[in-house]
């Protein structure tokens, strides 16, 4: 699998290295808003409770937008495919677990969303992962696949405001999945 990126760099400016095919995938340990309900919505994710799963991480860079709102809910309609194909989608920005929460609460689409949203507030990952936009300090809009040695497996980086075909990113996983088989 290549590499796309459709990252726009200014004049000046030094784009950062993504991490792309074939690199390992960072170590993090990271409040993820998990629920609506105060009482249990939030937990610490780890890339060890994900392992032995491949795994489809997709970014965003800010909560209460469209956009996300759209994602969110075409990966969230893919859950059982996922599930079928083994993997486990993890969504993360650099908001917080309660802006999480609060969108999640106030988007009735988000309500019962089985999705963990990390909250990269530090910007560790996000910055590990080459993904975040110095200029306006968020994640950039990008996908993750990545298998269960955790295995960097197909990296795709949008422009802010462009995108993303989640329906895509599920065939690509399913089409690694086949190529992985004896």
């Amino acid at each position: 699998m290549t590499e796309i990126s459709t990252r726009v760099v200014q004049a000046g400016e030094e784009e950062p290295s993504v991490l792309g095919v074939g690199e390992k995938f960072p170590h993090f340990s990271l409040i993820a808003n998990v629920s609506v309900h105060q009482e249990t919505a939030f937990a610490t994710i780890t890339d060890q409770d994900l392992r032995d799963f491949w795994k489809l991480y997709f970014f965003w860079p800010k909560d209460f937008t469209a956009l996300a709102l759209t994602e969110l809910v075409a990966f969230a309609a893919l859950e059982y495919e996922l599930s079928e194909l083994h993997a486990r989608c993890v969504g993360a920005s650099v908001e917080s677990e309660y802006a999480h929460l609060a969108w999640r609460q106030q988007e009735p689409q988000l309500k019962d969303y089985a999705f963990p949203l990390l909250a990269d507030t530090k910007r560790e990952l996000c910055g590990e992962l080459g993904i975040l936009n110095e200029r306006d300090g968020v994640a950039e809009r990008a996908t993750f696949i990545v298998d269960p040695e955790d295995i960097i497996q197909f990296v795709y980086v949008l422009g802010l405001e462009v995108p993303r075909d989640a329906g895509e990113v599920l065939r690509v996983l399913a089409d690694l999945q086949g190529a992985k088989r004896p």
